[in-house]
């Protein structure tokens, strides 16, 4: 699925006009703005709107009179259908009705809102009655997410402000050695969907890498428009906000805000127009970047975001054209300002996506907090990204914990000076709406690693496509940035951890790139001493440091565990078992390390293949006994 993908994006891509601006009419760098967006309000509870997901096979699931019937008697027995007089303590509050909005591109799930903001309190009265309702599987708040937040031999580029400001493509302790990875592979023939805040129209150093996405934002005070509804093409028409502008989405109080342009320069990163003599670069340029809509002012909600993911990568949304360029990768710089987990709407979507061939790609967020309580890191099957600083060490910002994959260039701020503190792209500068003008922009946040490492998955499958190779998968993926990233040049403290290192272009396409082995010319498998199903090998001898390998080969339908046991004889051993792959010290999937010669290794579940053993002397041993069993 995902080669034809690929297929579709070089065959299918449209190209958008480009209007042209000259070099004096974009402002230098040395005036250029380091954006600060920390006025950017909390995420509203999505109070008036919710999801519910429908049990297949229920009436509901395919008749809305039978939802409408089922909303009116949560609000009546959540006690929300009549009206409740003003108390000396409280406003009064109007009677609530309840109705079906829209079915989702996820089966079985619908949107639904209510006529007014519920509290909390009542938001979880109406909910707990309608999850009672049988028809219902799962019932959640439509809450409002928000982009993460910015605070403020090879090619060597010709573009205006490269040299001098992109630091995180060419700094060889905090970079990620773009100009050596443009030598390989510069992502040809793949789509990158850029979920946010949409791409300005015929932007002047980007347009030509752009192919139309779809503004995925439902409702109007959010994304501007003049009416309620979803349209082609994922243009940014600017997210600014006025004073308390938010509030009626629930959220509080807050100030004045300008457009962040967010998604340009997210897009920027990732395939900027390169080599052109203006503006700046992007990593992966040879890739086509597909604007997908889903954040606007006061941010984005939920359903919206989840159907948005879905047409990205192919899949149907009620109501919209199949999108005619599905995105191989999914670039997601957006999730919850506060801890929040996983919500099941998201986590089915991101399995239909991957299932569909698609990678996503995530923001680690910006909290200085445990990635793990924050979407979208919370939730499973992303790859999930912190922010470095061009020392190569954390950013203060950045989220960390087990859940980050990687790292990648997200910017220092302040603390490492102007421009070598912040991740520099063109984007527009309107206020409200977008201008003719333009002009560098340095962000900072994890929103701007993300792109780095979305940008490094796209190179690598334009050149296993180039190679006559197959993409890889998520998982897939996600394994070869991780083993590839270079490790951090600076000591990460370990109650921070930020994944496996900072992203490595060169290193991931080198590794894709081997040729896989061919059993008709080489020997593919290493030379192990087979064992046979509990027969035992005995009188094993061998020096300090002498290491000798052995195999058994486990049948399908094996249920019971493999056992792999030395016993016997003197000296010291250490037992070393991996499946699929010779073991070593250090690198195996199980390790016995007692002292003496009783080893032992159990492999609870086992797989059919090959598990490799290897007996390694930590002193010299002698007649020690080997065996091998499963059932």
């Amino acid at each position: 699925m995902k080669q034809n993908k690929i297929s579709v994006a070089i065959a299918g891509a449209i190209l958008v006009s480009v209007v042209g601006v000259s070099a004096a009419t974009v402002k230098g760098l040395s005036v250029g703005a380091v954006r600060d967006t920390t006025t950017t309000p909390a995420a509203g509870d999505g109070g008036a709107r919710f999801v519910v997901k429908y049990r297949a096979g229920s009436a509901e699931s395919r008749d809305t009179r039978m939802i409408e019937s089922g909303l009116k008697s949560a609000v009546d027995r959540a006690g929300l259908g009549r009206t409740l007089a003003a108390t000396k303590t409280s406003a009064g509050k109007g009677a609530v009705s309840a109705s079906h909005l829209r079915r989702m591109g996820m089966e079985g799930w619908s949107v639904v809102k209510t006529t007014r903001h519920l509290d909390a309190q009542e938001a979880a009265s109406f909910m707990r009655e309608l999850a009672a309702d049988p028809s219902v599987e799962v019932v959640e708040l439509d809450r409002l997410y928000q982009r993460a937040q910015t605070f403020s031999p090879a090619l060597v580029p010709d573009d205006q402000y490269y040299s001098v400001a992109q630091w995180n493509f060419r700094n060889p302790v905090g970079g990620v050695g773009a100009e050596q990875a443009w030598d390989i592979a510069t992502g040809e023939g793949v789509v990158v969907a850029v979920l946010d805040t949409g791409i300005v129209q015929n932007h002047f150093d980007l347009a030509a890498n752009v192919v139309p996405g779809y503004d995925m934002i439902s409702d109007r005070r959010i994304s501007r428009r003049a009416n309620d509804g979803r349209v082609a093409g994922g243009w940014d028409v600017g997210d600014w906000i006025e004073a308390n502008y938010c509030v009626q989405l629930g959220a509080p109080s807050h100030p004045a805000d300008i457009s962040s342009w967010h998604g340009s320069h997210v897009a920027g990163t990732v395939a900027q127009e390169t080599n052109n003599g203006v503006g700046l670069a992007g990593l992966a340029h040879g890739a086509k970047v597909q604007p997908v809509r889903v954040l606007g002012s006061c941010g984005g909600f939920g359903s919206d975001i989840s159907d948005g993911m879905l047409w990205a990568a192919g899949l149907e949304v009620p109501g919209l054209p199949l999108n005619p360029t599905p995105a191989e990768i999914l670039n997601m710089s957006l999730g919850s300002q506060g801890p929040q987990a996983c919500s099941a709407l998201y986590q089915n979507t991101i399995n239909q996506v991957n299932a569909a061939g698609s990678i996503i790609v995530v923001a680690a967020g910006n909290s200085n907090a445990n990635a793990a309580n924050y979407t979208m890191s919370s939730c499973n099957n992303v790859i999930s990204v912190g922010a470095t600083r061009i020392t190569g060490g954390k950013a203060s910002y950045s989220n960390f914990g087990a859940r980050v994959d990687l790292s990648a260039p997200g910017g220092g701020g302040a603390v490492d000076g102007n421009p070598n503190g912040y991740i520099w792209q063109m984007i527009n500068t309107g206020t409200q709406g977008p201008t003719t003008d333009f002009a560098p922009v340095g962000f900072i946040g994890t929103s701007m690693a993300s792109p780095h490492v979305a940008a490094v998955a796209a190179m690598v499958q334009g050149a296993l496509v180039e190679a006559d190779r197959d993409p890889l998968n998520w998982q897939q993926m996600r394994d070869l940035l991780v083993a590839t990233a270079r490790p951090f040049p600076v000591t990460i403290p370990t109650n921070t951890p930020m994944g496996s290192g900072i992203v490595d272009p060169v290193a991931a396409l080198t590794e894709a790139l081997v040729e896989p082995c061919d059993p008709e010319v080489e020997q593919c498998e290493p030379d192990a001493t087979p064992l046979v199903n509990k027969v035992a090998v005995n009188g094993l001898s061998g020096n300090a440091g002498s290491e000798a390998l052995y195999a058994i080969e486990v049948p399908a339908g094996v249920s019971g565990p493999l056992s792999i046991t030395t016993s016997g004889g003197s000296g010291n051993v250490t037992l070393l078992v991996s499946f699929g792959e010779e073991p070593n010290v250090g690198d195996a999937d199980y390790t016995s390390a007692r002292p003496g010669n009783n080893e032992s290794v159990r492999v609870p579940s086992t797989q059919a293949g090959t598990y490799y053993v290897k007996l390694v002397g930590t002193a010299a041993f002698s007649n020690v006994r080997l065996l091998a069993s499963h059932n």
